[in-house]
């Protein structure tokens, strides 16, 4: 079997940690060779690129630091081990990537779309996901799910406006990449999102 790159994305608190944990490890039981990482971070460079951009007290970080961070991240993230993984034959399942610079940083931090997608077109070299999950979840549900976390990093402790702005940022995702992105109602159970999303990864493999 080739190798696929599968990101999920979505708000905070749409669940994507929970849900690419289950995935994985049922994905395994079915005999799939499987990578569970994410962004920023996934490995020892990238996590530590993590801790300064999440830190809640680098309150100073101008927004472009944050984008450049992010690129950089996620460059040593795909060298080291997203392509590896591919190349091998395995699914690499991520939880987040470009897609979430332009939500993030492209509206959340008004830096502009396009502006945050070339900087990150220097660092993945037109390296997309095969495919995108998209766990949608409505803006209140997720800042619920937010405020019930004990610990809260720096993009959490944001504004309800720039978590707004996210989520505009995310429509716009959704709106120019589409051919790669199907997106799944985070809204119900678990368990549903869980299988959902099993049944398009393994539509995706049987391509």
């Amino acid at each position: 079997m080739k190798g696929l790159f599968i990101t999920l994305e979505g708000p905070d608190g749409s669940g994507k940690t929970t849900v690419a944990t289950l995935v994985c490890e049922k994905l395994k039981e079915m005999g799939y060779e499987v990578v569970h990482t994410r962004e920023p971070g996934g490995i020892d460079i990238a996590e530590q690129i993590r801790n300064v951009i999440l830190n809640p007290e680098n309150t100073a970080m101008d927004g472009k630091t944050e984008a450049l961070l992010y690129a950089a991240s996620r460059r040593q993230h795909l060298v080291e081990k997203v392509f590896p993984a591919k190349n091998a034959g395995k699914l690499v399942i991520c939880e987040r990537f470009v897609d979430s610079s332009l939500a993030y940083q492209g509206y959340g931090r008004n830096l502009g779309f396009d502006e945050v997608l070339s900087i990150n077109m220097f660092a993945i070299d037109n390296t997309f996901p095969d495919l995108t999950i998209y766990l949608d979840v409505d803006e209140k549900t997720g800042l619920d799910r937010i405020s019930d976390r004990g610990f809260k990093d720096r993009l959490d402790q944001e504004s309800i406006d720039f978590h707004h702005r996210v989520v505009e940022g995310y429509r716009e995702v959704l709106r120019r990449f589409k051919d790669r992105i199907d997106v799944v109602d985070a809204s119900k159970s678990v368990d549903e999102v869980v299988q959902d999303t099993i049944d398009i990864i393994l539509n995706k493999i049987n391509d």
